[in-house]
């Protein structure tokens, strides 16, 4: 394969070299576009090295005279890779600016799937709003963005912001389409069962590991339905939201879309309970206590159990806060699971709402495989990968 490797003046640049040198062992074609400040941090000879190929620096330096650069190395590539990008270089392309070889180029792509964009910068500067909104349009257009993974950065602060790996850059652009054709439902997120029209019976699931979950399936071509309650837009092409509130709710969206599911993840945290009775006038504060009767609220997960077919996979979540495997174990059977995914929501710092997980992965045969405390973006990465 033709990969045309960009890289811009970040600090990261030096990791790049990891990039190029992966590429060409799996034997594909590399050429490479050094930006000016780029050169600031690595020089052209170490890429030229490894690559065989000339680097490319100048947007008048014409190697060919029966070529135009700019024009011609778009054509000869079937994949184009920026890492690191900087919020420069992606405040280029998402505005349209050609002032240098990586961004005139740019604005010559006529297919932007095949272009993957590595952000590597301060957290500041990432999760600034202008930054963000760079990134959405260029999303919109169908470039292919590679989350930043979070840690400490050069400047010092922790965050948001560092170049991914060059195992994580390899796979999405490398792997991307290994689940084309495959139609994946996703749970996430909380339930809410209203008992009056301000008060509900809930719990604090942000969604954040079904959202993560989602997201990397569609990264690898997949066609996702995400069910949620969570306040999610999907910036991805191939992942459908279906907004709901209750379990119920939750219940009838599974059912319409279980059907056509080749692999189906529960990952929600749904109300076991509901008010018998839902006021449809705020409760008033009155002397004593009240009782609220509660009802079984529907059991999804069962009832897909019982309805899976042969070619389909079906995945649970158990949040619990104690004798956490065997509880697992327990559920798998009789929700008649392929996996279930088990973790501790009694620890805050990988409970609800947390950006971190530790979770044991249990298959029906009762292997299993602990992913010790990580980000739930890495946990999902891990998830999808039993697919690929």
């Amino acid at each position: 394969m033709n990969i045309l490797q960009i890289i811009s003046g970040g600090i990261s640049a030096y990791k790049a070299v990891d990039i190029t040198s992966n590429l060409v062992k799996k034997n594909h074609n590399v050429k490479i576009i050094l930006t000016k400040n780029a050169t600031k941090f690595i020089t052209e000879l170490t890429f030229q090295t490894i690559s065989k190929n000339k680097v490319y620096t100048d947007t008048f330096e014409e190697i060919n005279e029966t070529e135009i650069q700019h024009i011609d190395l778009v054509k000869w590539a079937d994949k184009i890779i920026i890492a690191p990008a900087t919020a420069n270089i992606i405040a280029k392309i998402a505005n349209g600016i050609a002032d240098d070889l990586s961004s005139s180029l740019m604005l010559a792509v006529k297919d932007f799937s095949k272009v993957y964009i590595a952000p590597a910068m301060n957290t500041a500067m990432y999760e600034n709003p202008i930054t963000q909104s760079n990134i959405f349009k260029l999303k919109q257009l169908g470039f292919n963005f590679i989350e930043p993974d979070s840690g400490l950065l050069a400047c010092g602060d922790v965050g948001k912001g560092k170049l991914p790996s060059s195992e994580d850059i390899l796979s999405a652009v490398l792997n991307n389409n290994l689940l084309a054709g495959k139609k994946v439902l996703v749970t996430a997120g909380s339930t809410k069962e209203y008992i009056d029209p301000v008060r509900y019976i809930s719990n604090p699931s942000s969604g954040k590991m079904g959202i993560a979950i989602a997201e990397e399936f569609a990264k690898n071509g997949a066609d996702v339905s995400l069910i949620t309650s969570a306040d999610y837009i999907s910036e991805m092409k191939n992942i459908t939201v279906i907004p709901i509130i209750s379990a119920h709710d939750m219940f009838v969206a599974v059912k319409k879309e279980f059907e056509d599911a080749d692999i189906i993840i529960k990952a929600a945290a749904v109300s076991d309970y509901k008010p018998i009775i839902t006021y449809d006038k705020k409760v008033k504060k009155q002397v004593g206590n009240i009782e609220i009767e509660l009802e079984r609220t529907e059991d999804i997960l069962y009832y897909l159990g019982q309805r899976k077919k042969e070619n389909q996979f079906l995945i649970g979540f158990a949040a619990e806060t104690n004798d956490i495997i065997n509880y697992a174990k327990e559920k798998i059977k009789k929700k008649n699971l392929d996996y279930i995914i088990a973790n501790d929501v009694s620890k805050k710092e990988i409970g609800f709402g947390s950006d971190n997980n530790e979770v044991y992965i249990i298959d029906k045969y009762n292997n299993i495989n602990k992913i010790d405390k990580t980000s739930k973006r890495n946990i999902a990465k891990q998830i999808v990968n039993m697919f690929l």
